[in-house]
């Protein structure tokens, strides 16, 4: 069913006011997420909502340790935010220029403001944020799902929970690459992404590894080396077999050019460049430096994930399964059928609380 928003009397813009709350919500993970240099069984995350009128906007900020962010210092921004002297919530730039001058840093929380000023801004138009940027639903990519590092037999365990997915994520760089490659080749042929998280130190080395991935079916290689080695990194994209992706190297705009010519892409997570009008922008820029576009997320409900899939018909590559690795969702939004990203025609961000 497609649900149609009631309009709201344009004139009321001028006399209605918007109205910020958010309260902290711990994500709790279906498996302890382990990357290169951590474990995890819970992130913690907040809850954003803009109200006007009988319009409510949702938004989520997703803050996985490494960010460093947590919900106190989320509560500490968010205490800073004053949105009652706006009262057109349409005037999206407007007021995102104002939210991001508060202060520096505070990047989730930004995004989750984000998110939810979109998710409002969609309903009271009555479309998608896809339709809104003129984008064809039907070119959303296939996404991943993330294999963490893990014992043998805990892999094959989370291989055959996504046997209806067409590609997996594998994190690496905790000393058994080749063992977490073989484990998962033991039961499927299907392509697979590659996520070091910087755990690879040496180029030479890196270098090696890679041709061994290429030979594994490997697509591509996402933060191999430490993002402060510049030189050593624009090193391996140039000799890699293998395209590589910058993540923990990218967070905002400004970073994107500095990423051209030492990775071959980029990976644009919401909950880094402070939502989705930056995410939107990064990715025009992109691909004016011909840079391959990734999408990704944290772990983090559907409303976040639904939030950055609007952008995906723009993408080659996705790893959205954010919501799926947590088993407290309180959102229903985008889905993924057959291993593919399929969104609704829901305004905003295409979600419904549940």
């Amino acid at each position: 069913m497609i649900y149609k928003a009631k309009l709201p009397n344009i004139n009321s813009f001028q006399t209605k006011a918007l109205n910020f709350s958010f309260y902290p919500y711990d994500l709790e993970l279906k498996h302890a997420f382990t990357l290169a240099n951590s474990s995890r069984k819970t992130t913690p995350a907040m809850l954003a909502e803009i109200e006007y009128e009988s319009f409510i906007g949702y938004g989520e900020a997703s803050m996985p340790p490494y960010l460093g962010e947590n919900q106190e210092t989320a509560s500490a921004f968010y205490s800073k935010v004053d949105l009652s002297q706006f009262n057109d919530p349409l005037l999206v730039d407007e007021i995102l220029d104002y939210i991001d001058g508060i202060d520096d840093g505070n990047h989730a929380a930004k995004a989750s403001i984000d998110i939810a000023l979109h998710d409002l801004a969609g309903k009271l138009r009555g479309q998608p944020w896809y339709k809104i940027w003129g984008l064809n639903p039907e070119n959303t990519p296939n996404t991943s799902f993330t294999i963490g590092i893990d014992q043998a037999d805990i892999v094959r365990q989370k291989v055959n929970e996504a046997s209806s997915f067409k590609i997996l994520k594998v994190k690496l760089g905790a000393g058994n690459d080749k063992e977490m490659i073989n484990t998962i080749r033991s039961i499927t042929d299907v392509p697979l992404y590659v996520d070091v998280n910087q755990g690879w130190k040496d180029k030479h080395q890196a270098l090696e590894m890679i041709h061994w991935l290429d030979e594994q079916g490997v697509v591509f290689v996402e933060q191999p080396m430490p993002k402060t080695d510049l030189e050593g990194m624009a090193w391996l994209t140039q000799n890699s077999p293998l395209p590589t992706v910058a993540d923990e190297a990218l967070q905002r705009l400004p970073d994107v050019s500095k990423a051209h010519q030492v990775y071959s892409g980029i990976n644009i997570k919401l909950m880094k460049c402070t939502g989705m009008r930056e995410a939107h922008k990064m990715i025009a820029l992109a691909k004016s430096l011909k840079m391959e576009i990734m999408i990704g997320c944290m772990t983090e409900t559907s409303c976040a994930v639904s939030a950055v899939a609007q952008l995906t018909p723009l993408a080659k590559w996705a790893d959205l399964d954010g919501n799926l690795l947590i088993s407290n969702d309180i959102f229903e939004g985008a889905k993924i059928i057959d291993g593919k990203i399929s969104l609704n025609d829901l305004p905003g961000i295409g979600i419904k609380k549940l």
